[in-house]
């Protein structure tokens, strides 16, 4: 399985266990996904990192200094740790 973090502006706009679908951003050199519709946007992946599936599951929900992150389950190899 494989986890990725985005990071959610204001809080309650998802709940754990809840079933999300992304869409896929590109830069020039990277892919960013964002969850619909604009609930939270994930950091910049490399090319070798695109992530094949369009929906995951939410497992957690964290609060820090920072804002709220979310971290989505998807069904498909971690492309980092080749799992």
């Amino acid at each position: 399985m494989r986890r990725m973090e985005f990071k959610m502006e204001r809080p309650g706009l998802l709940e754990e266990g809840q079933t999300v679908h992304v869409t896929e951003g590109v830069l020039p050199s990277n892919y960013y996904y964002t969850i619909d519709p604009s609930l939270a946007m994930s950091g910049n992946y490399p090319f070798r990192e695109q992530l094949k599936s369009r929906e995951g599951r939410v497992v957690k929900i964290e609060e820090n200094a920072r804002g709220f992150y979310v971290m989505v389950e998807f069904d498909e190899p971690d492309v980092v740790k080749g799992e």
